[in-house]
């Protein structure tokens, strides 16, 4: 197993979509404080060009590239990959980390599923695609770290475009790595990001002080990097207030709902309710 301090190492590049703010930014700052050299990429001019004053702080104006890219288009994402290579000639670590979470409910406007598809799944699909030939062809170590969603597993009721997207960016990226791991010679894994209720634009709706319940981004940039020390390839974050034993369980019960026979989604179905509350105190 790599040692991932081999990877996160001076001279070494990551590149990470959605860098400008949140999970990505913490990333992005962490990636930095080890010396690397940073490709932060996301859309918002101004907040991508402070979010890169942030890291240029931390790594030197040499050391830090901020893109401003659709990770919707393929076609950005090129550009993003071909800007990459030609500053900075390879990557070692690739985190397709852009996401959105516009509230939609089964009939509700095509527009917001097709962006959430674009953008969650597609930019985790085709930031793969774009950059992994070449991450394995330069023959170094490196990573590819995909955001998922506990959404995509347990897939409660309540906006059903996001967590599809987020289940088949875990579909994907256990696919992902069962191919990498049957290269003879690759020597770059996958793994897939887990958070759990973490303090972000996307999460933070019009509050303006984190919950004690959340984590911050920097606690699950920490615990994603605890993780990888370990090479877990499922880096499921707690929070303050969920527990791994919670998560669990939770991700048993929806498992169980196909093995069981019970009704989709039977942990908020009225007749399954009492069962569901017994099944999570046994220890």
């Amino acid at each position: 197993m790599t040692n991932i301090q081999d990877i996160f190492k001076k001279s070494n590049v990551a590149v990470i979509t959605g860098g400008a703010s949140g999970i990505g930014l913490a990333a992005s700052k962490y990636f930095a404080g080890r010396g690397m050299s940073v490709v932060i990429a996301d859309l918002g001019g101004d907040r991508l060009a402070a979010a890169a004053d942030e890291l240029k702080a931390i790594a030197g104006e040499e050391e830090v590239m901020a893109v401003e890219t659709d990770v919707a288009s393929r076609d950005s994402l090129e550009a993003l990959e071909r800007a990459v290579l030609q500053r900075f000639g390879r990557v070692h670590v690739l985190m397709n980390n852009a996401g959105i979470g516009p509230e939609t409910s089964i009939f509700s406007s095509q527009a917001n599923w097709d962006h959430i598809f674009a953008v969650n799944l597609m930019g985790v699909i085709n930031g793969t695609r774009t950059f992994g030939p070449k991450m394995l062809s330069h023959g170094e170590p490196g990573l590819i770290i995909n955001t998922g969603s506990k959404q995509g597993i347990t897939t409660p009721p309540g906006n059903p475009a996001y967590n599809i997207s987020k289940a088949g960016v875990k579909v994907f990226t256990e696919a992902l790595e069962h191919e990498l791991r049957n290269i003879e010679g690759g020597k770059i894994s996958a793994h897939l990001l887990i958070p759990g209720f973490v303090f972000t634009g996307l999460t933070k709706g019009d509050r303006a002080e984190k919950p004690a319940a959340a984590w911050t981004p920097e606690q699950t940039v920490d615990f994603m990097v605890e993780s990888l020390e370990r090479g877990d390839f499922y880096i499921l974050c707690p929070d303050n207030d969920v527990a791994r034993g919670v998560d669990e369980r939770r991700m048993a019960w929806a498992a169980g709902d196909i093995i069981e026979n019970r009704p989709p989604l039977s942990r908020w179905h009225k007749d399954y309710a009492d069962k569901f509350k017994t099944f999570l105190e046994q220890k």
